[in-house]
């Protein structure tokens, strides 16, 4: 009976504390006063991440096409500046393995 009661409790506690997760609801970022688009077929792979070491994390995109990252740098305010590829010696660099 002791185990059956605690056992109880316990679960009865989790749910309490284990609440929904909320979300902010969604908004679609601009880069130079332009909506961020992804292409086709839009299976994009978006984080945050300080790609040019001045302290602001940019937003990179992975695109599904090529294997190919959008990087949009991050002007400060909010703002983004128009996505360029990543470039690697030059050239549009290119993650291998995507189908």
């Amino acid at each position: 009976m002791r185990m059956l009661l605690l056992s109880t409790l316990l679960v009865g506690c989790g749910l309490a504390v284990a609440g929904a997760a909320e979300f902010e609801p969604p908004v679609r970022l601009k880069a130079d006063g332009v909506s961020v688009r992804v292409e086709s077929p839009g299976y994009a792979a978006p984080c945050w991440a300080d790609v040019d070491g001045d302290g602001k994390k940019d937003l990179l995109v992975g695109q599904f096409s090529g294997g190919k990252i959008q990087v949009y740098k991050n002007l400060g305010d909010g703002k983004l500046a128009a996505g360029q590829w990543l470039k690697a010696e030059g050239a549009v660099a290119e993650v291998p393995g995507v189908w």
